[in-house]
């Protein structure tokens, strides 16, 4: 079994990893109109779940090398302050794969992304509440 330490430094090598999605996400919106959406929704699906898996990490849950919110959120433990819909759940999935390839979907929109940016920013803030000091320094 991991020691503690080494628990939180993975925890905290996602949560470094998670900052830089949300950071380029936002950074990508400021283009307006000229904002690639589907890059910004890739970035926001990878912030969301990078903070899952750090969570995941902290509590010594395995998972699956998957981009599934919903796979990865079903393997959180029942106490984690996390409330997404399914219907975000899965629009985030799409975004973090199916958006990434040329392919026959709708455009993501800039009011989407936008939405999916504050969705990742909510994410951060209810799961960075739980994890270990030591885990949720950020750059």
């Amino acid at each position: 079994m991991p020691s503690p330490e080494h628990i939180a430094v993975v925890a905290r090598e996602w949560i470094l990893k998670a900052e830089e999605d949300l950071k380029a996400a936002a950074y990508l919106l400021k283009l307006g109109r000229e904002c690639p959406t589907a890059a910004v929704g890739f970035h926001a699906q990878q912030c969301v779940e990078k903070y899952l898996k750090a969570v995941l990490a902290s509590r010594s849950v395995e998972f699956p090398k998957t981009h599934d919110i919903e796979k990865l959120i079903g393997l959180l433990p029942i106490d984690t302050p996390i409330r997404l819909p399914v219907r975000v759940q899965r629009t985030l999935t799409t975004y973090g794969t199916m958006t990434r390839y040329p392919g026959d979907y709708e455009p993501v929109t800039l009011t989407e992304v936008r939405q999916a940016v504050s969705t990742a920013r909510r994410v951060r803030r209810d799961l960075r509440s739980i994890l270990p000091k030591t885990g949720r320094k950020s750059a």
